[in-house]
């Protein structure tokens, strides 16, 4: 399959595929464990505010979403092997899906846990979905070119 031949759509679809090979219940085991240990920072600290859980709930699905999405283009078997070439061949597509998944996520989580308005929770979950589509736009290529080599 070229790249002519894939819609915008159905690139989408394969993001969100490629995404779903990913290491979920270790990503929410680290993204649980992260947000616990952020809560337990802020009681230690006295870091106390009415949005005490919006923080270390941002910390756990970033962690979360980073686990899983860098997992599925770090994975090496399992899967539909086209699937695994496309990702490889698309790496920045392919950190769309976590990133977007991220964004959306962390934005209802700012506005209903913090004190946030809808503009500053938007702005929170557009920048760290930004930092996690280049992270794992970063590790995805990396992981691609070291399998196309056969390192």
């Amino acid at each position: 399959m070229s790249r002519s031949e894939i819609s915008p759509r159905e690139s989408g679809t394969l993001a969100v595929a490629s995404a779903s090979r990913g290491p979920w219940r270790t990503a929410g085991v680290v993204g649980l464990v992260g947000a616990g240990a952020a809560v337990g920072i802020d009681l230690i600290t006295l870091h106390w505010s009415l949005g005490i859980l919006a923080g270390p709930a941002s910390i756990g699905l970033f962690l979360f979403f980073l686990v899983g999405g860098a997992g599925a283009a770090l994975q090496k078997k399992g899967g539909d092997h086209r699937l695994r070439r496309w990702a490889q061949e698309h790496p920045w597509q392919a950190a769309g899906a976590p990133a977007a998944a991220l964004a959306v996520t962390n934005t209802i989580t700012q506005y209903f846990l913090s004190s946030s308005g809808l503009f500053a929770s938007i702005w929170t979950g557009l920048w760290h979905a930004a930092v996690l589509y280049a992270v794992i736009g970063v590790v995805s290529s990396v992981a691609g070119a070291r399998k196309r080599s056969g390192s």
